[in-house]
């Protein structure tokens, strides 16, 4: 396995759950205890796409906890042959047996978006939200478990839908305003604030220092000194590239100290 899925990987193990000690729309963080090792075997080939990728990850995970033990995964319900749904992974836990649901997102503090805290936390490009998808998961993704057709399939496990109680495990990176001087969110886990986003002409401040814009797969990763670093110029020129295009990449900072932060640079405004 080469070293830059590995490097995802423990990006991904390092990444904390959104929220910890309470629920959020009555929706249950699963919680689990594991050594952290990069002792794992990873499979040879890993989905190209970001959220499937995660998934792996997470298979992989609990593969390697005694304690869990997946049952089935990407499980496709469909009625007449049309899918009506996917459920990410049934497990059991020791006694207990699980529905869980998987998540992974990048959001940035958007204090324009809404008047409530969950509401201001938006995708990169502004196309999805952090409420969108706690709805979608308590709307339709969990109650999916209780269809029929998904029944039927349970019933050849000689299991039914109320044996299991439903959990998501939703990671997240969160990002601020450069100029925010908010210092805690009361509703999500302020361990998950990675760094902060900006316009482009707000990035003068940083004219001394390098960057790098890490591919899509890899924004997962913690900042690695094995980057491809950019001066100032040479950063603006590929960025502004995909700010054109109406593309919020993520970015990595060096500054003269040798300190690395992640940060976005965004083409909508933000007032």
């Amino acid at each position: 396995m080469t070293n830059q899925s590995l490097d995802q990987y423990n990006g991904f193990l390092n990444t904390p759950n959104l929220w910890t000690d309470s629920s959020i729309l009555e929706l249950n963080q699963f919680t689990h205890s594991y050594p952290i090792s990069t002792d794992i075997e990873l499979p040879l080939k890993l989905n190209t796409r970001m959220g499937k990728r995660i998934e792996q990850f997470v298979f992989q995970l609990f593969d390697s906890i005694e304690s869990i033990q997946i049952i089935d995964e990407n499980i496709q319900i469909q009625k007449d042959r049309i899918t009506l749904g996917e459920i990410d992974c049934l497990l059991r836990n020791n006694d207990e047996l699980v529905h869980l649901e998987i998540v992974y997102k990048f959001y940035l503090y958007d204090s324009n978006a809404s008047p409530t805290e969950l509401e201001r936390w938006i995708g990169p490009n502004r196309k999805d939200s952090l409420i969108e998808k706690l709805k979608k998961l308590k709307t339709k993704q969990l109650p999916l478990l209780y269809r029929e057709e998904t029944k039927t399939y349970l019933q050849k496990l000689k299991l039914a839908p109320e044996d299991f109680k439903q959990r998501v495990y939703f990671k997240a990176q969160l990002f601020i305003p450069l100029s925010n001087n908010q210092e805690s969110f009361s509703l999500v886990n302020n361990d998950c604030i990675y760094g902060f986003y900006a316009r482009l002409n707000e990035m003068t401040r940083f004219s001394d220092c390098v960057f790098s814009i890490p591919c899509k797969l890899d924004w997962v990763s913690d900042v690695s000194e094995k980057a491809e670093w950019l001066d100032y110029n040479h950063f603006l020129k590929h960025v502004g590239e995909l700010l054109k295009e109406k593309r919020s990449p993520l970015c990595w900072l060096k500054q003269q100290d040798g300190t690395f932060q992640k940060f976005f640079i965004v083409w909508w405004d933000k007032n």
